[in-house]
């Protein structure tokens, strides 16, 4: 019988610190990502499906929640209750506009977390690149906020909302939007993973998060509130995805180029926090 000559890389286990041979450790960073790429698109297939399985209304639910938001808000700002302030467009898009993009924001943060409390069984009994967890989460955010832009294009159609020339770099703004949830989302999955009070945390800490996002007001110039909004990092993202599709304006550059250049920098660090911890997160769930 011949010999077939294997393609895998080989693997070497060592109870030495990956943090002593960085360049070996991004080596394999990069190594596992390409290779999870396949069970990313399974995995991302898979959650797609049950997303919407078993539901009567089915995909109606990326659209309804920001629907009544909007419905709720406008009426509430028609009746005077609540004082919005002016925005450069029709309330109810500029409304429904940043209320998908902060649910984006939301499910990429959530995603890592919810990604390995599911796959907990699976993480202990197979060795697979733990990549595949993630990838497979940004690609189902991508796919939501897909969905969803169905709903802005419909608004921007019925309030005869024209679009900037800039609306072509407004990808690159959401993409950070989603970095930056993924990011804080990667650093907390370990813990998460423990205890289930990072959970149930998240769930207050981004209700909170929301009153202090400029989503369902503009940005305010006066006043302490408004240097919470101006340092919250949400803030100059969703504000510029808005305006690279509308004004192409933009009036936060400075903000949005720090804020993603922090994103890129934390991502890398905490992907590499991510490596060097499951493996003994796993070890104490699975003894």
């Amino acid at each position: 019988m011949k010999n077939i000559p294997s393609h895998l890389p080989e693997v070497i286990y060592t109870p030495a610190s990956q943090l002593r041979y960085p360049s070996l450790l991004v080596k394999q960073m990069w190594r596992d990502l390409l290779a999870s790429r396949e069970l990313a698109w399974r995995l991302m297939v898979r959650d797609v499906k049950a997303q919407y399985r078993q539901s009567f209304f089915g995909i109606a639910w990326a659209f309804l929640p920001s629907i009544f938001m909007a419905l709720g808000f406008t009426l509430a700002q028609d009746a005077q209750v609540i004082h919005i302030g002016k925005t450069d467009i029709p309330y109810p898009v500029y409304l429904v506009f940043n209320t998908v993009l902060w649910q984006t924001f939301v499910e990429a943060l959530n995603a890592p977390i919810q990604a390995v409390i599911a796959a907990k069984g699976m993480l202990a009994r197979v060795n697979f690149p733990r990549e595949a967890l993630i990838l497979a989460k940004i690609g189902e955010t991508l796919f939501n906020f897909t969905i969803k832009t169905l709903l802005i294009i419909l608004l921007f159609i019925i309030f005869k909302v024209s679009l900037a020339w800039t609306v072509i770099f407004t990808p690159l703004a959401i993409i950070n939007l989603i970095f930056l949830g993924t990011f804080i989302g990667i650093f907390l999955a370990p813990l998460g993973i423990l205890y289930q009070d990072i959970s149930r945390a998240m769930t207050l800490l981004t209700g909170f998060w929301l009153l202090l996002t400029p989503v369902i007001y503009p940005v305010p110039q006066r006043g302490i509130f408004s240097l919470f909004v101006k340092f919250n990092p949400v803030t100059p993202l969703l504000v510029t995805a808005r305006e690279l599709t509308t004004t192409g304006i933009i009036s936060q550059p400075e903000n949005f180029a720090f804020v993603t250049l922090l994103t890129l920098c934390g991502l890398f660090i905490t992907w590499v926090i991510f490596r060097l911890a499951m493996p003994y997160v796993i070890e104490r769930v699975s003894s």
